[in-house]
């Protein structure tokens, strides 16, 4: 965890030079990642810590969950009154099942969970939206770079993803039943996100993967050439071409109906912290930006992930709110991949709510 007073000298002296601050993301990332919280669907502690939240990520050093991070090394989760612990669960499944199960009680993870778990007569909801993209790339292993070229090249394959249940996989599902096949027609293998799934891709443990950045970059610069991509929409162009839609909310912070109806306060704050995070983004270089990020984060290569920083912030949310447009494109990509929401009724009013970024 960050201590309060290193998170407050990095709020009151916000200009200092490139170098000290990269200096200070190095010293922080010493800290490691935090420990495991008690069980609890509890908002505040008492005392002069503010607010408790434990937010469960769904990948940390994933650049779609990059404002989740950022908000906390800039400390806007601290001037908002918040007392906020972040948790790295290394995929998005896993992170929704510690949060229903009361680990954690916020999850920043993709917006579609909230609708596979109305399907379930579960009630979650999203309140604030970081990413108008899935940002993912469906990367083939070198050893299959000649035999699968297409989707279709993809039967009876063994598939990298996050985790079983994840977006990750949602994605392959979808693009196996839009290419006429069957939903299991390949296999999927969790390989989670940063190092390991790199290593499964790079060692060809997997046949090919759903993949993030900066994951797609470090691939690539381990192999020393560009990996074949046969599905991508980690641009505006890539999502239009596979989902024809111009906003698919993805990354987003959201929380059980029951949390929120209890902590609307919480919620409005930790709103307030993303939505200040993505102004910080609009307003400054993938430079910058790499260098309040923790060190551990670049993967040795500060260069190279301040420029997919750079590259990643067009597909960011301006506001942080939803759009009717985006949600009910993801009501449709579910309707196609997952057989658990297919046809049952959906509420998707019941699945967000822009109040909080108002």
């Amino acid at each position: 965890m960050f201590s309060s007073a290193n998170r407050q000298r990095r709020r009151v002296f916000p200009a200092k030079p490139l170098a000290v601050i990269a200096g200070l993301a190095l010293a922080l990332s010493a800290c490691g990642a935090p420990q495991s919280a008690p069980p609890g669907q509890g908002g505040t502690a008492g005392g002069g810590d503010g607010d408790k939240v434990i937010i469960g990520v769904g990948g940390q050093t994933l650049l779609t969950y990059l404002p989740t991070t950022l908000a906390q090394e800039l400390g806007y989760y601290e001037e908002e009154g918040l007392n906020v612990e972040l948790q790295d669960l290394q995929g998005g499944s896993k992170a929704l099942t510690a949060m229903v199960g009361g680990s954690t009680h916020v999850t920043s993870g993709y917006y579609e969970h909230a609708i596979q778990m109305q399907a379930k007569k579960q009630s979650i909801k999203a309140f604030v939206n970081m990413n108008l993209s899935s940002g993912l790339a469906l990367v083939v292993a070198e050893k299959n770079k000649d035999s699968i070229k297409s989707v279709a090249d993809l039967k009876g394959k063994n598939v990298g993803v996050t985790s079983p249940g994840s977006s990750t996989d949602m994605f392959v599902k979808y693009l196996l039943s839009k290419n006429g096949m069957k939903l299991d027609a390949a296999a999927v293998s969790a390989i989670g996100a940063g190092s390991s799934a790199v290593a499964a891709v790079e060692q060809g443990q997997v046949d090919a993967a759903v993949m993030l950045e900066p994951d797609v970059t470090v691939l690539a610069k381990r192999l020393g050439t560009e990996p074949t991509i046969i599905q991508d929409v980690r641009t505006p162009e890539g999502l239009k071409e596979v989902f024809g839609t111009d906003a698919w909310p993805s990354s987003s912070l959201y929380a059980t109906t029951a949390w929120l109806d209890k902590n609307p306060e919480s919620a409005k704050k930790l709103a307030s912290a993303i939505k200040k995070t993505l102004q910080f983004i609009a307003d400054h270089s993938g430079e910058e930006i790499a260098a309040e990020m923790p060190e551990k984060f670049a993967g040795g290569d500060k260069e190279q992930y301040a420029k997919v920083i750079e590259e990643m912030k067009a597909a960011l949310s301006k506001d942080g709110a939803f759009t009717e447009e985006g949600v009910e494109a993801v009501l449709e990509t579910q309707r196609v991949a997952n057989p658990e929401v297919g046809e049952t009724e959906i509420k998707l009013e019941e699945t967000y709510t822009n109040e909080f970024v108002k």
